[in-house]
């Protein structure tokens, strides 16, 4: 009775790393963005709950402190990405930036992200 051998081969096997090693580099470049944007969107809870500011000016400006806490780089966002919608009784406080992050040699990734929180005490 012949006894067949099971297994991977060692060139499936550096093949197999490969893509792995492909797929980690990619969420390295990746992950600090996301976790980036989980901060901005802490932050503009913070703001919306708070409830203190009561121009467009005084609320970057407590945004973007409140983003230095979560460790949002300052060149993310632009206060022109930074606009406060009011319609009826209420404002909202939206954000939307796009971010590009260089991947490998010529290929780039452009992530765009955006949120929005309603306010609690809608400034006037």
């Amino acid at each position: 009775m012949k006894s067949r051998q099971s297994g991977i081969t060692l060139i499936s096997f550096v093949i197999v790393l490969l893509v792995l090693g492909f797929f980690a580099f990619m969420a390295m470049k990746l992950v600090p963005s996301y976790i980036e944007f989980f901060g901005v969107k802490k932050a503009m809870s913070q703001v919306a709950t708070s409830g203190s500011a009561q121009d467009l000016d005084s609320i970057r400006r407590d945004l973007i402190f409140k983003m230095g806490f979560q460790y949002v780089d300052d060149a993310t966002i632009q206060p022109k990405d930074i606009t406060l919608d009011r319609a009826g009784n209420g404002a909202t406080l939206k954000i939307a930036y796009d971010k590009k992050i260089p991947f490998l040699y010529n290929i780039d990734f452009l992530l765009h992200f955006s949120n929005a929180v309603q306010l609690r005490n809608a400034p006037m």
